[in-house]
């Protein structure tokens, strides 16, 4: 299953690097209007017509078998049993044991435990103003 994956790996990316070096050699549809304005002659590797004809089949060929690849890969993928999907899982973590606080302490370091008759006692509220909050009219 290995090998299959690896191969079709292989064949999407070299079809997308195909495809990248294919789009970067051709030329768009605004050159040849510059060449018809005197800026001189459009050369290309195979001719005026011909380019555009093999490059544009060839890409579209490379597309096909790049959108191919991209799904036989995530069929794959999906089809595969998870038995680890990251090496972090499959590493055994030791964690140091936490000493216990004696019971009656606070949980947080540095503050007293609240005595056993303490009343908690809420902060006082922000005073409101009479139409806070709402937009104004005229």
């Amino acid at each position: 299953m290995n090998i299959i994956l690896t191969l079709v790996l292989t064949v999407q990316m070299l079809s997308a690097l195909g495809m990248i070096g294919l789009i970067l050699v051709q030329h768009g549809k605004g050159a040849d209007m510059g060449a018809a304005f005197g800026s001189g002659g459009s050369g290309s590797l195979f001719g005026a017509s011909g380019s555009a004809n093999f490059l544009s089949r060839t890409t579209s060929v490379l597309a096909a078998v790049f959108f191919v690849c991209t799904l036989a890969l995530a069929y794959f993928g999906g089809a595969q049993p998870r038995t680890s999907s990251s090496v972090l899982e499959g590493a055994a973590v030791v964690l140091p044991a936490v000493p216990q606080a004696p019971a009656g302490t606070a949980q947080i370091p540095g503050s007293a435990a609240p005595a056993a008759g303490a009343a908690a006692v809420p902060a006082p509220a922000a005073p409101v103003t009479p139409g806070a909050g709402q937009i104004p009219t005229k």
